[in-house]
């Protein structure tokens, strides 16, 4: 679900890898449909390759998605949820590092949760079904 999903270091909003180009990469804006190349210069992040600092570990964001999705019931986050945001954060993930988490980390994984959502790229019940066949083959 996330593996192609890419966050870029100074460009808003989320990416979909599309090809590999020689010396770059070529992705699509989620928020508007555009494609462009991405040099190996720029700073990329696969969402699968993103956590969270917790007290204890580091919390995948595909895990953290799971919980707002569950707290949410499927729909995306309010803009009343967005105004106490520590808050809210605390209640989806209550063992998140509060020091090295800060509030643009969390606004950032709500604005994330809710594009993926409105361009319906999110679908825990496929990933929980391929996670069920890999056990029984093992």
């Amino acid at each position: 679900m996330l593996k192609d999903i890419l966050a870029i270091s100074g460009q808003p909003g989320l990416f979909k890898l599309i090809a590999e180009a020689k010396n770059s990469i070529i992705v699509e804006s989620l928020l508007n449909g555009k494609r462009m190349p991405v040099y190996s210069h720029s700073k990329v992040s696969t969402l699968e390759d993103i956590a969270i600092f917790t007290e204890t570990a580091e919390a995948p964001l595909k895990e953290v998605f799971q919980k707002i999705y569950d707290n949410e019931s499927g729909s995306e986050v309010s803009k009343e949820a967005l105004k106490d945001l520590k808050g809210y954060f605390a209640t989806v993930l209550p063992e998140y590092d509060r020091d090295r988490v800060y509030t643009s980390d969390m606004k950032k994984v709500v604005q994330w949760y809710n594009l993926l959502l409105q361009k319906e790229m999110l679908n825990f019940e496929e990933e929980e079904e391929s996670e069920a066949e890999e056990k029984t083959e093992e």
